[in-house]
């Protein structure tokens, strides 16, 4: 359809079916046989006969059921117009890979792209149209549930994560036929809630917002995003979704997004809650005019908008700008051509949880596995050694991560099932249930909770502790429940429960040798686990291969090469805990003896993490020669080359994530101790060395200076290149 064709379209539309086309409802409201369900009337405040009218739909799946309701939608809709799809598809529809933290450990643009790629297929196939991803927000308070759908703690890692899982999402040329379109979430600082709880306010600087926050949302958008959807939280305390600074000024006129702007869910009814709109119909008018175009489950727009209309406090015309932004984008995905696409039954027999799709996703998982330890090289095993394989995550299946509504945890190889393809010397025991016994969590879809009784898992662990005796090593897999994380999944104790720790140290007083598997949503603090175990690999929620990732991992058919995307803490009373801090006008480093009480540290833990973003080990190790540049000092336009050369010393072919930060030593504002720049993944094998190159450009040193202005000072910057982001491997230049 031309553009003249939508306008046309648009004029001769009724104002009530405008306000539908600004309306997403939930699948619950439709009933497969019936449609529309009238018990969500009361809720919404408007007819059940008006359903029919929305312009959207969330949680519908299966290309059946879509192309069920999309005719009945059609038919009773005037114009006959389609209906968007939509749903949350964040690591996988049903081949499930690692939750979007683990993704950001892999630096590895390219397999996020892979990700969005396979995911939108599959969906596509299914019949939707977007998916509610990426989030970008970025993520520095591990208490925070939602940080398993970030990639990390850093504004360079996130942008370039951000848009390569636009571009996958959406295809090389935003191929909507056979992808989906993406919505990128949320806008914005939603990753900033105050004391790490979920849906609290967010207090920033703009400079802080502008410098940390945005950088990631503008490289989503660059990357052509669909779709944005506001935040929960408010910011200079005027909720997202009813602020137009944030969204017409920085949104759409600044950063320049074109595309359809939709609210999270019942975000525009929460207003009322939020203490700034006395009712619906403020509500529905301060979302409207501060451009928020879609109306995500509140029912404020289809009851309240056309009222405001007819009074002239809106003008229809707002109206009419917020319907074409809708109507172009289903115009885009083809649906007025072919409301269904390349959905049905055939397409996802062939698309779906396909062996070329498993393999992709155990590739992916082994690639984002952080080895944390391995003292004395206790890892990898060997297939002749018997092990002990104990605890709750060995035989589970629920590996997916809070967001897997869609996959079926069946679908899931256990670490069971894979490391029995990988040797016959191993023994198996439960030990303990992930929660403790009579605990439950809550979730969307279903709860989980543990039934064994006190007595019986004294018992349990009292059995894994002699099993582990009788072997030469033993291997524990433990963590959080895919519950505990996720949305809603706020923590204040970020250790794994309790009856876990008892089975640690049972298991460690009974066989030293002990290496720890441990699989979450979120860096939890891990410091008994340190203490016990010889080795311990971090595989964060891996997904539908994860059991085959961790026996690749194990037993070294796949080198660990991941690096951490989000500081592990010393412990939780540190959070937000960040490589990129500021130093203090009292600064001190740790380990630092000063007898000086006076200064910015604690006086009964470090300051510094337990793991540091960027950390990472392998099973081979690398030497680096001393940082250079081709010149000391360097003009706007004009390029610095430094470089340094790494060397492999170990005796196995691996592949290390080079990265190069640079500090800004003096600034018309305190500038961040060091910033991630860059970084370079060079495989190398034993003993071949290779040179790395960086280029560094004035552009890379921009900051918002002391008068707001995004740019440069003159002045000295210190390099730093090496294998994370404690590295002191550095030179020093000079913009003039």
């Amino acid at each position: 359809m031309t553009e003249k064709d939508l306008k046309a379209l648009l004029s001769d539309m009724s104002l009530k079916e405008k306000i539908g086309q600004l309306t997403q409802l939930d699948a619950s409201c439709f009933s497969e046989e019936e449609g529309p369900v009238t018990g969500a009337e009361t809720e919404l405040g408007f007819s059940a006969e008006d359903f029919p009218y929305a312009g959207s739909i969330l949680g519908v799946v299966g290309a059946e059921q879509i192309e069920k309701l999309q005719k009945k939608c059609m038919e009773k809709q005037p114009h006959h117009i389609p209906v968007l799809f939509m749903a949350d598809i964040i690591n996988g529809y049903r081949t499930v890979f690692p939750i979007p933290l683990a993704l950001g450990c892999s630096f590895e643009p390219k397999e996020a792209k892979e990700v969005g790629d396979v995911m939108a297929k599959e969906s596509a196939a299914a019949g939707l149209h977007v998916t509610f991803a990426p989030m970008v927000d970025l993520v520095r308070d591990a208490r925070w549930g939602r940080v398993m759908e970030s990639t990390g703690e850093d504004p360079y890692l996130n942008a370039q994560m951000a848009a390569a899982m636009v571009q996958g999402i959406q295809g090389e040329a935003a191929d909507y036929d056979s992808h989906l379109g993406a919505c990128t979430k949320h806008f914005a600082a939603y990753g900033a809630p105050t004391a790490g709880r979920e849906y609290n306010t967010v207090e920033l600087s703009e400079r802080t917002l502008r410098e940390d926050y945005l950088p990631s949302y503008q490289a989503a958008i660059d990357a052509g995003s669909a779709m944005v959807m506001t935040s929960f939280n408010t910011l200079d305390r005027i909720p997202a979704t009813a602020n137009q600074w944030l969204m017409k000024d920085v949104l759409r006129e600044e950063m320049g997004f074109q595309g359809v702007l939709i609210s999270d869910w019942n975000a525009i009814g929460e207003l009322i809650t939020n203490g700034v709109a006395e009712g619906k119909k403020e509500a529905a008018r301060q979302a409207i005019q501060a451009g928020t175009d879609m109306d995500m489950m509140s029912g404020c727009y289809m009851s309240q908008l056309e009222n405001l209309v007819q009074e002239g406090t809106i003008s229809e015309d707002s109206i009419d700008t917020a319907v074409l932004r809708v109507l172009e984008l289903k115009n885009k995905m083809g649906l007025f051509e072919n409301p269904y696409r390349s959905a049905g039954t055939d397409s996802e027999e062939k698309n779906i949880l396909t062996e070329e799709n498993r393999e992709a996703a155990r590739k992916v998982a082994a690639d984002t596995m952080v080895l944390l330890e391995n003292k004395d090289h206790f890892l990898p095993l060997k297939k002749e050694e018997k092990v002990a394989f104990i605890g709750p995550y060995a035989e589970e299946k629920r590996m997916l991560g809070a967001w897997s509504f869609f996959a079926n945890p069946e679908d899931t190889v256990t670490c069971r099932e894979a490391l029995e393809e990988k040797t016959e010397n191993g023994v198996f025991a439960k030990g303990c249930g992930i929660l403790n016994p009579g605990q439950t969590v809550y979730g969307f879809r279903f709860n989980m909770t543990n039934e064994d009784s006190e007595e019986d898992t004294e018992k349990m662990i009292q059995e894994a502790a002699e099993e582990a005796a009788k072997c030469e090593k033993a291997v524990l897999f433990l963590g959080e429940s895919c519950l505990q994380s996720g949305e809603g999944g706020s923590r204040g104790d970020i250790t794994i429960p309790e009856v876990q720790k008892k089975l640690l140290r049972a298991v460690a007083q009974a066989n030293p040798n002990l290496a720890v598997v441990v699989l979450a949503g979120r860096p939890l603090d891990i410091r008994e686990i340190k203490e016990h175990a010889k080795a311990i690999v971090y595989a964060w929620f891996p997904g539908t291969e994860g059991g085959h990732a961790i026996a690749d991992i194990l037993y070294g058919d796949r080198n660990p090469q991941a690096r951490l995307a989000m500081s592990l803490p010393w412990c939780v009373s540190q959070v937000p805990v960040f490589y990129g801090e500021f130093p203090t006008g009292r600064h001190v480093e740790d380990g630092e003896q000063i007898e000086n009480r006076f200064l910015s540290r604690y006086t009964d833990m470090p300051n510094q993490p337990l793991y540091p973003f960027g950390y990472g080990l392998s099973y081979t190790e690398y030497s680096y020669g001393e940082v250079q540049a081709d010149k000391q000092e360097f003009s706007a336009g004009e390029s610095v080359q430094v470089w340094t050369t790494v060397k492999n010393t170990g005796n196995r072919e691996g592949t290390e994530t080079v990265q190069l930060y640079i500090t800004d030593e003096c600034g018309s504002v305190a500038r961040p101790l060091r910033e991630l720049k860059g970084f370079q993944k060079v495989t190398l094998k034993p003993g071949e060395e290779k040179k790395v190159c960086f280029t560094i450009e004035e552009s890379m040193l921009r900051f918002y200076r002391a008068d707001m202005k995004f740019a440069a000072e003159p002045g000295t910057f210190t390099v730093r290149i090496g294998a994370d982001s404690r590295t002191e491997n550095r030179v020093k230049i000079y913009l003039k």
